[in-house]
């Protein structure tokens, strides 16, 4: 991998950025003190609010760490396929004792704000979701002195973030929590997604630039496999997601390892994109019924979820966590970055042993 980005975290350990109140300051300031490299999510903040955390971040840390933004969504959701959605809602509104939101209240995530953000105070590492920057946007941070990711979930979209010129590229296996970061929204390819392994494979016989492997990795054992596999880092969201910096909800971290909550899905029903989370009464409720409209999905049920949130009531949150959630680990993130540092280590020595090409018995 470019020395450019390895050079910046001793392990090859990426929090993954998770918006909504997740990645905080302090969570990515104890990744980086520990080694690895932390983020922070600029999706659903105003561009002053990402500063601030910028800057909160700065006083935590003297450590390298990434931001990362989302990219502007077309305009192509049925109005009245979010109208009839939200006339479905109505009932969770008064159980809620809330009002929908506004469908309308924005496309673009303030992304132009954000980006001159990062570029009057540049950061180490900027990635993209949702979709692949311009050239110009990615020189433009390349010359701030920034390395730049950007998601994919096929080997095609990879294709197209190398042809950009971003530094490298984020393998999104469907393992993964939280929203899919593919580039195009197609409900036709809705459950189609392809297995992180697999789809490192594929990355990697068709782009030149490093990749950083995400999805379901939870233990050091499963970063050696990846990096094994031909990625230069692993991200990891919800392994970081239950530990004690974390932002989120306290009941959603106890979701994660509860019994009550056995698998997780793909669902459109919290945001109108496919996003992988624990399956609970909303998702099963709604999921089949909600159109493939965002962001004005997310905004429509954005007071439903904090509703639930305020009520700790796991059955109307958004629960996003990855397939490996039943693995997670309450710890302080910096013991988790050590931990999974010296699981990986462990992992490469095993392999070493391991004859080449001989008698394994």
């Amino acid at each position: 991998m470019s020395s450019a980005l390895t050079d910046l975290f001793p392990h090859p350990i990426v929090q993954a950025p998770m918006a909504g109140g997740v990645s905080v300051p302090q969570l990515a300031a104890a990744v980086s003190d520990a080694g690895g490299l932390g983020f922070l999510a600029a999706g659903y903040k105003t561009a002053d609010g990402l500063y601030q955390e910028i800057k909160q971040l700065r006083g935590l840390t003297g450590r390298p760490f990434g931001v990362n933004l989302f990219m502007p969504q077309p305009e192509y959701a049925d109005p009245a396929a979010v109208d009839v959605y939200a006339h479905q809602l109505s009932g969770e509104a008064s159980w809620y004792e809330t009002e929908l939101g506004d469908p309308d209240s924005g496309r673009d995530d303030g992304y132009d704000a954000k980006l001159a953000v990062l570029l009057d105070n540049p950061v180490p590492v900027v990635s993209f979701h949702f979709g692949v920057p311009s050239s110009e946007v990615l020189e433009s941070l390349r010359r701030a002195g920034t390395f730049t990711l950007v998601t994919a979930t096929t080997a095609e979209e990879a294709l197209a973030v190398q042809r950009a010129g971003a530094d490298a590229v984020i393998a999104q296996g469907v393992e993964a929590g939280g929203h899919q970061g593919t580039h195009r929204d197609i409900p036709e390819n809705d459950g189609a997604g392809t297995g992180l392994l697999s789809l490192l494979g594929q990355i990697r016989e068709t782009v030149g630039i490093p990749i950083v492997a995400a999805g379901g990795i939870m233990r050091g054992s499963q970063i050696a496999a990846v990096l094994a596999a031909g990625a230069s880092a692993a991200q990891l969201g919800t392994a970081f997601l239950a530990t004690t910096e974390s932002g989120a909800a306290p009941v959603h971290k106890q979701a994660l390892t509860n019994p009550l909550f056995v698998r997780t899905e793909l669902t459109r029903a919290f945001s109108g994109r496919p996003a992988r989370g624990l399956v609970n009464r909303f998702m099963r409720e709604h999921g089949r019924y909600a159109p493939a409209a965002y962001p004005e999905i997310h905004h429509l049920t954005s007071p439903l979820r904090k509703a639930a949130a305020k009520a700790k009531d796991a059955q109307g949150m958004a629960l996003w966590a990855g397939q490996g959630h039943r693995m997670a680990r309450e710890l302080p993130a910096g013991q988790l970055v050590e931990v999974l540092a010296a699981e990986l280590a462990d992992a490469r020595t095993a392999l070493s042993g391991f004859p080449k090409g001989g008698d394994l018995r």
